[in-house]
């Protein structure tokens, strides 16, 4: 994970989103698909001269390349609340382990690092991977906020998930137990899955 970067990072990421056969991975996203790779790295240029939202490069440390991005957002230190955003995974990281790391280490940061209490995933209530994911990474379903954004020319009700500081012991546990290499077999198929891991609790 580092901070996002336009000369670093949007170049690879281009390259990386490009792998997709169409711009349906923009649907959900306040902008995309760009016409070109200029285009996006005027877009990742405009998106990092703010620290709010404050936007992060998944680098593969197998080739050195960014493959996708994700942001913290909506930043409340004062009453300990934050949410993710902006998590844009390319076909080079979607259903990997790695992108499942990269969760576990923002999750990682905010409440062992930054010692905030609530940790925010929303979406379009449309989005149904998004909220499979959601649900996977042991966040807790609280309702649908009806009409609750206007964005690319139509109305979104919004999912809201939380994950809380006391839930984190428990969910950063089954986060390590499944990215440990015992849970991979030599195809690099999990053995348990992460659902799995969690307490009857968390679930």
């Amino acid at each position: 994970m580092e901070p996002l970067s336009a000369d670093r990072h949007a170049d690879d990421l281009y390259a990386a989103y490009s792998l997709a056969a169409d711009g349906r991975d923009w649907t959900y996203m306040p902008a995309g698909p760009f016409a070109g790779r200029e285009d996006y790295r005027t877009y990742v240029a405009i998106m990092t001269q703010a620290d709010d939202p404050m936007h992060f490069a998944v680098v593969d440390l197998n080739t050195g390349k960014a493959v996708g991005t994700l942001a913290l957002m909506r930043q409340d230190p004062t009453n300990g609340v934050v949410e993710v955003g902006y998590v844009a995974f390319s076909p080079r990281l979607k259903q990997t382990p790695l992108a499942t790391e990269a969760q576990f280490l923002l999750m990682s940061y905010v409440f062992e690092g930054l010692g905030y209490r609530r940790y925010e995933w929303k979406c379009d209530s449309l989005n149904a991977p998004s909220r499979r994911a959601a649900q996977r990474l042991g966040f807790t379903f609280e309702g649908i906020f009806r009409q609750a954004v206007v964005y690319k020319g139509r109305s979104r009700d919004t999912a809201w998930y939380s994950i809380i500081d006391s839930e984190w012991p428990d969910v950063g546990k089954a986060f390590r137990a499944w990215l440990g290499p015992g849970n991979f077999d030599t195809e690099g198929r999990q053995r348990r899955s992460l659902s799995d891991m969690r307490s009857p609790a968390d679930q």
